[in-house]
């Protein structure tokens, strides 16, 4: 044995060649200070051998190496500048270090290597994976840049425009393509792929190899003449900005970095790299978007959880009320494998519920990402009904009539009378209460609120709204069938409008109010869009809801939390609604909606609405950006602090969360209570308490006045 540790390992074989072998405790191989301190060590141990020809590198694991460890990214970017760079730098030339070995070297690449995992492959002289291999650098997802040499290696060994197409938009290469793009030098069976990186090494030791040559190459300068360069990555500039925007700095920083480096050796690139990871590393995109990263772990982490404790298996749904919503629920559990039986008192509505999901299947057919067989299998999957007696042995059946709490309740009380006594039964609601729907049955325990977002196949939240009386059995059945759906879920005390809605309508209360003191919505919605980043502006998303969901649903509001949430007088959703005005669906809302000559969607602010508004509102004037956006937000902030000092959702992180997968918000800003914690909260409370005589929305918790004064984190409270 050359070097034993907890991450790895070194042993020497009979022809000389060592084997060096990522074999972490836990389940993958990840690149956390430990695993980077024992490479080194490992590194300085083979050096000194001087019976050692050669260094496999391979991991133990169904996986390379995934990565870093990204919960200590935290900790780490919360230290100064100085010494962010200064652990970069150090951390990255243990690679130089591995990468500069007397001997050739090759690595064996099974499953993921991602990241640090890739940037391993990388400092190896010869790569071979196997048909399982993805490999790829995505920390552009994490608002990063490689770290570990990969801005450096990868474009010189596949050339600029391939690795900044890698490294900017964070996808990885499965093995075959990886060997197109010269990423890889050959692809092999998976059994066979020790055995193969042994062959090509053994040849790489006896000179059949020009392995010197490969490796001065990636620490020269990039072979680009002066045009060529300026072409490259001028076009990368380009494209980069076209995709991703202002709002993310991290693929902007990689293509300077490239191309800054472009005419450096090996020390100066990496010292760039360095830099430029060191700044991403303190901005406010990075730390949004690895809170978001880690968010989603623990959300992931409690419904894997919750679904294990489930005692029913979910293996037939129904879905009662067919439509729009009941079609998109059906698609849903079809083509993930669960059959669903489809019911409405209407053959009409059916034949709508069956055309989304043959519509969603159409589309997907056009893109070439559904094949027929998949289409075939997904609408055998999904049996239309009129009659009750077809979902008699369902385990799961989820109500998706229209939002009336009456018709609701007389739908839920006849499913219960029409199903066995073990089936769990859910209402897809948005507002109503699920402790009032729960009354309409005798066995309120097996019931829970389930709902979707639409356009359900595209969103991927359902919030799981569990009654007073709803069992940990039936919340861990209907967690474990919505990951099974291919949901994202996240479990809320019920409440009016739950989480989700709860936070938006106060949004689209202080949208309103801006409105009536003489805003322009177009304006609003450039600003909420360009400059703050929302899909959506306001009043667009308002069109895209529909004016007759909008106001009915701020009645329920109103009704629930009538300290806040009052309806205002000549709310311009109100008012367009009473004109019938109901935004996209029949085509005039904020927007005039049509086609235009290409047969592409196309919206204009109405004349019809600004003269609808005019008796009602303040004469028009111009607001600035950070007004607009202080208007709006405050009020969904604060709503959102509610829920969470309420005991509404369980953590911070599970309400950014839901409102990412929910709503859109900008993963930039990496949900609302990351914004907030961004701003810092008592620089928050200081622009709240500023607009706090425009009415409760805006007036703060006395709980959140307490934790700007004591400087705690909503984070540090999340599980």
């Amino acid at each position: 044995m050359i070097y034993e540790g907890k991450s790895l390992n070194v042993t020497l074989l009979p022809n000389g060649i060592a084997e060096l072998v990522f074999d972490a405790q836990g389940s993958v191989n990840k690149f956390d200070r430990q695993t980077v301190s024992e490479l080194d060590e490992a590194t300085q141990a083979l050096k000194s051998q001087s019976d050692v020809k050669g260094v496999l590198v391979r991991s133990n694991k169904s996986t390379f190496i995934v990565g870093a460890d990204i919960t200590e990214f935290t900790g780490l970017f919360d230290m100064p500048a100085e010494e962010v760079l200064t652990w970069v730098a150090k951390t990255s030339q243990v690679f130089d270090r591995f990468e500069d070995l007397p001997f050739p070297t090759i690595s064996a690449i099974n499953g993921f290597a991602l990241g640090g995992g890739c940037e391993m492959t990388l400092a190896c002289d010869l790569r071979v994976a196997d048909t399982t291999a993805a490999i790829g650098l995505p920390e552009v997802k994490l608002g990063l840049m490689p770290g570990f040499g990969g801005t450096v290696r990868l474009p010189r060994l596949i050339g600029a425009d391939n690795a900044l197409e890698w490294m900017t938009t964070g996808r990885d290469r499965k093995a075959a393509k990886a060997l197109a793009e010269g990423a890889v030098d050959a692809v092999v069976a998976p059994e066979k792929l020790r055995d193969a990186a042994l062959s090509m090494l053994q040849d790489a030791i006896d000179g059949k190899f020009g392995w010197q040559a490969r490796r001065a190459q990636k620490q020269a300068p990039l072979k680009l003449n002066k045009n060529e360069s300026m072409m490259s990555f001028s076009t990368a500039k380009a494209m980069v900005f076209a995709q991703a925007g202002k709002h993310y700095p991290a693929p902007h920083a990689m293509v300077d970095t490239v191309a800054n480096a472009a005419r450096l050796d090996r020390a100066g690139a990496l010292e760039l790299e360095n830099q430029g990871f060191t700044q991403l590393a303190k901005s406010d995109a990075a730390k949004a978007q690895v809170g978001i990263f880690l968010a989603d772990q623990l959300v992931k982490s409690k419904g894997k959880k919750q679904a294990k404790a489930a005692t029913k298996d979910v293996k037939q749904t129904a879905v009662l009320g067919a439509g729009i919503m009941g079609g998109g629920i059906a698609y849903q559990s079809a083509v993930k494998g669960t059959p669903v039986i489809m019911k409405d008192i209407n053959q009409g509505a059916l034949d709508l519920g069956l055309n989304e999901a043959a519509k969603i299947l159409g589309k997907g057919m056009q893109r070439g990402k559904v094949t027929p067989a998949v289409m075939a299998s997904t609408l055998n999957n999904i049996v239309p009904t009129l009659e009750y007696s077809a979902i008699k042995d369902v385990d799961l059946v989820i109500e998706a009539v229209v939002e009336n709490p009456k018709v609701k309740g007389i739908v839920l009380k006849e499913t219960e009378q029409n199903v066995s006594d073990d089936t769990v039964i859910c209402s897809n609601t948005s507002t109503i209460s699920i402790n009032q729907l729960a009354e309409s049955l005798e066995k309120p325990e097996r019931f829970c609120g389930m709902h979707f977002f639409n356009p359900v196949h595209k969103m991927p939240l359902v919030e799981i709204i569990r009654g007073e009386k709803t069992t940990d059995a039936t919340i861990a059945t209907v967690v474990a069938a919505t990951l099974k759906m291919g949901k994202t879920p996240i479990v809320v005390n019920d409440c009016p409008g739950f989480l989700v809605n709860r936070v938006l309508f106060p949004y689209f209360a202080g949208f309103s109010k801006l409105v009536m003191d003489g805003a322009d919505f177009v304006a609003v919605d450039k600003v909420m869009e360009k400059i703050f980043g929302w899909p959506m502006g306001p009043a667009y998303l308002l069109d895209v809801v529909g004016m007759d969901t909008a106001d009915h649903a701020s009645s329920v509001m109103a009704d629930g939390i009538p300290e806040r949430m009052q309806k205002i007088e000549n709310d311009p959703v109100t008012l367009l609604y009473k004109s019938e005005r109901l935004g996209q669906k029949n085509g005039k809302g904020f927007y005039n909606f049509s086609v235009d000559k290409r047969g592409r969607p196309a919206k204009k602010s109405a004349d019809e609405a600004y003269e609808l508004f005019a008796p009602h509102c303040a004469d028009k004037r111009d607001f600035e950006a950070d007004e607009i956006i202080a208007r709006v937000m405050i009020p969904m902030a604060n709503e959102a602090i509610r829920c969470l000092e309420e005991g509404i959702v369980g953590s911070a992180a599970e309400a950014d969360m839901a409102l990412l997968y929910g709503l859109g918000f900008p993963p930039f800003r990496g949900g609302v209570f990351r914004y907030i914690e961004t701003m810092g909260l008592a620089n928050f409370v200081a622009l709240a308490d500023k607009y706090a005589d425009l009415g409760p929305i805006y007036q703060i918790s006395d709980g959140v006045r307490e934790m700007a004064v004591s400087g705690k984190s909503y984070f540090s409270q999340s599980a």
